[in-house]
């Protein structure tokens, strides 16, 4: 699957490298957040890699809720366990979670709609910011701290009515944001359609931190370094 050099398996647990998740992020879902970059203070690997690793696994089932509980390091060892519930952990060897999956219902294991729904789904992150995320934050008057943006995923969710979701397109269909002190809690709503007929929905929840007051001449230079780190990552 096109998953395999975004990750390594050795003694039976999967190995992400820096380098391999920041590919990932900037590769397949488009995402130029700088905590995914490498050399960041506070690397981490992209939940969108976690989300995909779970589904070319486990498989596609019609109702999904992936909980992010820590934030996964360079190169630290986890195993995928399958508990008797069918939920599934992303643990490391001392015992901490760093995502917990709730599914039910029928299960798909096709590799062209796994992979088609993974590329689909993951894409709507490069639409975060500032597409979605800029004018939302703008409207309530708030925005994450300039000089260190953090943008960081919750949860997501998929529910399906039909898993034949062969040539998906995923559409927004809204955006909320709560702001409660420091942080706040922005909720993605996803319509999703597979040769043109509805098939389910999807949602991602994310934690923006540090909020402040809105101010456009802070954001027109985060959107700035943003695109340039775009350039530079595109290369």
């Amino acid at each position: 699957m096109f998953l395999e050099r975004f990750h390594s398996v050795r003694d039976g647990r999967i190995h992400i490298s820096a380098v391999q998740a920041s590919q990932f992020a900037k590769e397949i879902a488009g995402d130029f957040n700088p905590i995914h970059d490498p050399d960041a203070r506070r690397f981490c690997v992209p939940g969108d890699l976690l989300f995909a690793l779970v589904l070319s696994r486990f498989g596609l089932s019609g109702n999904m809720t992936f909980k992010f509980r820590n934030l996964l390091g360079d190169g630290v060892p986890v195993t995928f366990r399958e508990n008797g519930d069918g939920s599934i952990e992303v643990c490391d060897d001392a015992g901490k979670v760093y995502l917990d999956v709730t599914r039910n219902g029928a299960c798909s294991r096709d590799p062209e709609v796994l992979e088609a729904v993974t590329r689909c789904y993951v894409a709507a992150s490069g639409k975060n910011f500032p597409h979605t995320l800029k004018p939302l934050m703008e409207r309530h008057g708030v925005m994450f701290n300039p000089e260190r943006p953090m943008v960081m995923y919750e949860s997501m969710s998929v529910n399906l009515d039909d898993l034949d979701a062969r040539n998906p397109e995923l559409t927004l269909h809204q955006a909320t944001l709560e702001a409660a002190g420091k942080r706040g809690h922005v909720t993605l709503e996803y319509h999703l359609h597979a040769d043109g007929r509805p098939v389910g929905t999807m949602a991602k929840q994310l934690v923006l931190g540090g909020l402040r007051p809105y101010s456009p001449e802070a954001m027109a230079g985060v959107i700035e370094e943003f695109y340039r780190l775009k350039a530079r990552g595109i290369r």
